[in-house]
This record gives structure tokens, sequence and C-alpha cells, in this order.
């Protein structure tokens, strides 16, 4: 049983799992004290600038990365947040502010192996301020 384990486990390694970063780095157009708190607590997964941790490169683990990524980015890339309307922006931003507030963002997962992204009540402020 456990040679069936480890064969399995072994075989799963060989499944290619997409770990991209597209050549478009813009910023999200903030302040600088904005991209700070940005870039510490939500770039890994909400940019095109993901920094892949060596556990993205070990299934099953990998799937889980590769999966959280692409389904952040789909929902806000700050790389390129700039191509959309102002209105839309500001909308986004507000709903960033609340993910924030109740807790929804940085995943709570994610915060086990990257304790730096949590959020403080000054970090909060500081999104406020991003108007």
């Amino acid at each position: 049983m456990l040679l069936i384990a480890t064969g399995v486990l072994v075989a799963i390694q060989l499944i290619p799992v997409p770990r991209t970063n597209p050549d478009d780095r813009r910023g999200p157009g903030a302040p600088p004290e904005v991209e700070a708190v940005l870039r510490r607590a939500c770039y890994d997964c909400h940019s095109h600038e993901t920094v892949w941790p060596w556990y993205s490169r070990v299934a099953p683990a990998s799937w889980l990365v590769a999966w959280d990524v692409h389904e952040a980015r789909e929902h806000l890339n700050l790389s390129t947040l700039q191509d959309i309307s102002p209105d839309t922006q500001a909308k986004i931003r507000a709903a960033v502010i609340e993910e924030v507030e109740e807790g929804a963002m940085p995943l709570w997962y994610y915060l086990l192996a990257h304790p730096e992204a949590r959020i403080s009540e000054e970090d909060l402020g500081i999104l406020r301020s991003w108007r």
C-alpha cells in the first residue's frame, strides 16, 4: 500500500501546472503608501508579480496555489487595474476595503504561510484613504 501511495505521489508531480507572470507589470496607480500595503498583502495572488513559493511546484499543493492565483487575478488584477474606467475602479476599491474589513481577504490559509500579509488597522486606514 505504501508503494502504491508513493507511486501516485510521484506520478502526480508529472501533471503540469501553469505558473505564469505575464509581462504586464503596471501598478494600480495608487499612492505609494497604499501600493506598499497592496504589494505586501495582495500582489502574490492579485497581480502579474506572483512570487511562486517552493510548494507551488509540489502537487497537490501546486494545484491549489495555481487555482487560487488564477481565480484571484480573475476577480482583481492590480497589474491591469488602470485599464478599467475610473468609476469601475472606485467600485473595486470599495469592494477591496469591504473584503478586508470583513476578514475575507487575505485568505486565512494564505496568512498561515505568509503572516506578513496580515492587514493591520493602520493598513486598513491606509487602504481607506485610497479614493
